[in-house]
């Protein structure tokens, strides 16, 4: 039985996601060559991965020359907000206190990040109180 799809990207999908926002655009073989780092896949394998997110209404092509030039269709903070949002409701129970709480655990955060989150959620504090 084939699987369900995913609302969200897969994490090759997201693997390319990163190098187009990163880049603004790019063709197959540059995101390849910018994958090659840490996966080694084959071009075609590159090009229909990145064709279906094409069909997903993940990515915008235009035709050049031979080939296309791809760019996200989606924005990197609008991805990470509903791939968050989901995590949130299908593991934590739609509580942010359980995700900071394991966050806070699990985590090896520097004093600096201890600060700037102190400073977030302050901020968050002071906008909320009448």
């Amino acid at each position: 039985m084939a699987r369900s799809p995913s609302r969200h990207p897969t994490e090759l999908e997201l693997e390319i996601l990163k190098i187009l926002w990163r880049l603004g655009s790019a063709t197959v073989g540059q995101v390849r060559d910018a994958l090659a780092g840490y996966r080694d896949l084959a071009y075609t394998s590159v090009m229909t991965t990145m064709s279906t997110m094409h069909d997903k209404g993940y990515l915008a092509r235009a035709k050049e020359g031979m080939g296309y030039v791809y760019q996200a269709a989606v924005s990197e903070k609008d991805t990470a907000q509903g791939m968050l949002k989901d995590l949130l409701n299908r593991v934590f129970e739609r509580s942010p206190e359980a995700v900071l709480t394991n966050l806070l655990e699990t985590s090896d955060l520097d004093a600096e990040e201890l600060k700037r989150l102190r400073k977030l959620i302050n901020h968050k504090l002071r906008e909320e109180t009448p």
